[in-house]
């Protein structure tokens, strides 16, 4: 059965896995519910018999459904894709048509997408308190889940990456989404021990979903709209996600404890998988593998009336060039071989200093503002009133990469990254305590790193060959958590406290990734994908 593409290969297969994976998490709610008169405390308690069956029936609903989504055999477990003729004219009626229905459904479904991904992970703040308290456990104990659940998204990023070059886009996407769902028991899990590998399992699904979404859409949208559309679906994906976990525990957590938080894992994961009839796989993913019937449908669904267009080549397109060498390999050692390399090198060192940069300097930065003498509540409201004139930044970001061009707007904003960095750094050196100049350095930076992550991924998702866009958005994303994980290690470590140190050790990473990314990046404006790639060889071969 296959309608549009949207079918699977195996959907008896597919949908009794996800209810078997449903099954298990419900499995888990008599023990919560029958600990309401206790506010919803199960620290200690021995796990039920229907507990420990659920856990066995979740990961066997996931290989269900996998082996439901999977392409055939031959494509999905051998390294290399088959031999394909993939023209630029194949695409040219995808790139060149409006902005149309179709086109806006499926960027909506992604949208919901993302923000029930950062939905998750963005409850984090929220529990703790809570899941402290009813474990008995530090603040420096507790801490362990998060930098669990970041190494769970720095691997999860690699990992699907992959599977969405092998298996395809909307495959990885609804995977993805039922791990995320098979994650909401760590609602009810009665000791800590468990909940840091149910957190790190869900850092993994949602690390994920992020790169794939981007990958999907750069592969779907007319080439004239896609860069503001990916820019503005992680601006509008990500503050949709935190204020949906925001808004959760506000509503949920005063009566039913911080588990709830962790139990809306299922019903939002749902929603993504009761939204796959709009979640169609990407026509050039199905080309790449020579799945050409299919390939054209999936582009149909985007190309209305003018579907015909889509043809061989004939007169008026004759010997179109092949873009995908026969039996490319996927691996990640690609990424760093060839005309991509020095490109990959870039957004690897940008992704690792953005994480070093967000998750280390700016959350010791109400530390050091204190230092350099604002008051702790000061130095809270100037963190407040900074990111208040950081939010219409991604309004300017999406402008300058729409009209302007896509890799000069990153550099752009890698630069006044590392100007904000050391700014600070001169501050600190010669003892500066003005408060305007102080509040300034702070609005820089918080609204510099929120543009250079808004175009980090999207940008990753247009310059790689399709059968390694999803690999190469992955690891690019898994490279921001990455530099997370490294910037909450070296917190530990005293860094941090060394404001000067710090925000230059990160100003200099900044600076590299941009020379790197301005020296050997490409513009995608307005590019079609298989253009971009032409231009990519172009680049490299002129580099000495």
């Amino acid at each position: 059965m296959r309608t549009g593409s949207i079918a699977f290969r195996h959907p008896l297969a597919f949908w009794t896995g996800s209810a078997l994976l449903v099954a298990g998490v419900l499995l888990h709610l008599p023990m919560y519910l029958m600990a309401a008169p206790m506010h919803y405390r199960l620290a200690g308690m021995p796990m039920s018999p229907g507990m420990l069956l659920g856990m066995a029936l979740i990961p066997l609903g996931l290989c269900l459904a996998g082996f439901a989504l999977a392409p055939p055999r031959r494509m999905a477990m051998d390294g290399t894709t088959p031999v394909t003729r993939t023209h630029r004219h194949d695409f040219h009626v995808a790139d060149g048509v409006p902005l149309n229905r179709a086109h806006l459904t499926l960027v909506a479904v992604l949208v919901v997408a993302l923000a029930v991904d950062v939905m998750k992970p963005a409850t984090l703040g929220f529990v703790m308190p809570g899941l402290t308290g009813e474990y008995g456990i530090s603040k420096e104990v507790g801490a362990l889940l998060a930098l669990v659940a970041l190494t769970g998204t720095t691997l999860g990023s690699v990992a699907w990456g992959w599977i969405g070059d092998r298996f395809g886009r909307r495959a990885a996407v609804l995977l993805s989404a039922l791990m995320f769902m098979g994650t909401a028991i760590c609602g009810a899990m009665p000791s800590f021990g468990w909940n840091l590998v149910m957190c790190f399992l869900m850092g993994a699904s949602a690390g994920g979903l992020l790169p794939i979404t981007f990958t999907l859409m750069a592969e779907a949208i007319p080439a004239a709209h896609r860069g503001w559309l990916l820019v503005a679906l992680g601006g509008v994906g990500t503050s949709a996600g935190y204020l949906l976990a925001a808004g959760a525990a506000a509503w949920l957590e005063p009566g039913y404890s911080w588990r709830a938080l962790w139990l809306l894992g299922l019903p939002t994961g749902a929603v993504i998988i009761m939204l796959n009839h709009w979640i169609p796989e990407s026509s050039r993913f199905l080309a790449s593998q020579g799945r050409w019937a299919e390939a054209r449908v999936a582009l149909a669904r985007f190309t209305g009336a003018r579907k015909a267009g889509v043809e061989e080549d004939s007169p008026e397109h004759p010997g179109a060039p092949v873009l995908d060498d026969p039996h490319v390999v996927i691996g990640l050692k690609q990424l760093l071989h060839g005309s991509h390399a020095a490109l990959t090198r870039g957004l690897l060192i940008c992704g690792m200093a953005w994480g070093l940069a967000n998750f280390g300097f700016l959350l010791w930065l109400p530390v050091n503002l204190v230092k350099l003498g604002i008051d702790p509540s000061g130095a809270s409201r100037l963190l407040a009133d900074s990111a208040l004139i950081a939010l219409p930044g991604i309004g300017l970001v999406v402008w300058l990469y729409h009209r302007w061009s896509t890799v000069r707007s990153l550099v752009l904003f890698i630069g006044l990254t590392t100007v904000a960095l050391a700014t600070f750094v001169a501050l600190d050196l010669l003892d500066v305590r003005q408060a305007w100049l102080i509040t300034l350095a702070t609005a820089g930076l918080l609204v510099s790193v929120s543009g250079v992550i808004a175009m980090l991924i999207p940008y990753a998702a247009e310059i790689y060959p399709v059968h390694l866009r999803g690999t190469g958005s992955g690891v690019i994303a898994a490279s921001s958590k990455f530099g997370g994980i490294l910037g909450a290690l070296l917190g530990v470590a005293g860094l941090f406290e060394h404001l000067a140190l710090a925000a230059g050790s990160i100003a200099l990473a900044m600076l590299a990734a941009g020379i790197t990314l301005l020296r050997h990046g490409v513009e995608t404006r307005g590019l079609s994908l298989e253009a971009i790639q032409v231009h990519i060889r172009g680049a490299a071969l002129k580099t000495p």
